[in-house]
């Protein structure tokens, strides 16, 4: 729903992997789709040091189009350590730097593909970047809420804490809401089979949610099977509207007020 003769609303997509989409000319497309859906703000995640220094060189040249970075270590790398990333959040933090949070990181107890006290030990060091540069943490969980809600009262929850592309139910969300954080919903908010999803989105406190594509995966309906990117955000959009029953520009001003919070954009 729209109010009459409003002009068109502006979205954050929260998290993206712009690196992993297409090069070049093509890349320039996926941007100008993304304005012309009204898209100002991106957050173009890192999953590794390689693909952090790519996220930080995109924000850099593509700043224009308020595109920021994080730097992390996904769980499924978790074997590669921290100790580069440490250098490379080091190098780039500081007043004027595009970086704006450590992550995604944390547990996937679904793929396995790093043993699971790797993983612990790789996110409770990243945590502590997190604290130590007053950067933004972004969490991926998966199959993994205990152990993720034990280690984050272990080491302390950032400041700014997201749980990115939430998966779990409202008993999960009420834990994570609990301890402060954001709820940040992707296009599986759209998928047939997430009611729990749905009803945590419900339940999502107006100033705790924020939207993202995790592009180019996980494109929302009825987008599915095709490759995802930050013009998409507005369906995610759209499904959360509906689930809280408020006006489609209010869900795009909130959530991007939402995420310039969350992240401590300009």
């Amino acid at each position: 729903m729209r109010r009459e003769g409003a002009g068109p609303p502006a979205w954050t997509d929260s998290h993206c992997h712009l690196q992993h989409l297409a090069e070049g000319a093509e890349r320039a497309a996926v941007l100008e789709r993304a304005a012309a859906a009204g898209v100002t703000t991106m957050v173009c995640v890192g999953t590794d040091v390689a693909t952090s220094r790519q996220a930080l060189a995109l924000a850099r040249e593509s700043a224009g189009r308020g595109v920021y970075a994080t730097a992390g270590v996904h769980p499924h790398d978790a074997t590669e350590g921290t100790g580069p990333l440490g250098e490379l959040l080091s190098e780039q933090s500081g007043p004027t730097s595009r970086l704006v949070g450590v992550g995604e990181c944390g547990l996937d107890y679904h793929y396995d593909h790093s043993p699971r006290q790797t993983q612990r030990e790789v996110f409770a060091a990243q945590i502590g970047f997190a604290h130590s540069l007053a950067l933004t943490l972004v969490i991926h969980t998966r199959e993994a809420f205990d152990d993720t809600f034990a280690i984050l009262a272990s080491e302390g929850l950032p400041e700014r804490t997201v749980f990115h592309c939430f998966t779990g139910g409202p008993a999960e969300a009420g834990r994570c809401l609990e301890l402060g954080g954001y709820l940040s919903f992707s296009g599986i908010v759209t998928f047939k089979n997430a009611d729990d999803v749905r009803e945590a989105a419900r339940l999502c406190p107006a100033d705790k949610m924020l939207l993202e594509t995790d592009s180019p995966y996980l494109a929302p309906v009825p987008y599915r099977g095709r490759e995802n990117e930050p013009a998409y955000v507005v369906r995610v959009g759209e499904q959360l509207a509906a689930e809280k029953e408020m006006d489609l520009d209010e869900v795009a001003r909130l959530t991007s007020a939402n995420a310039a919070s969350a992240f401590g954009l300009s």
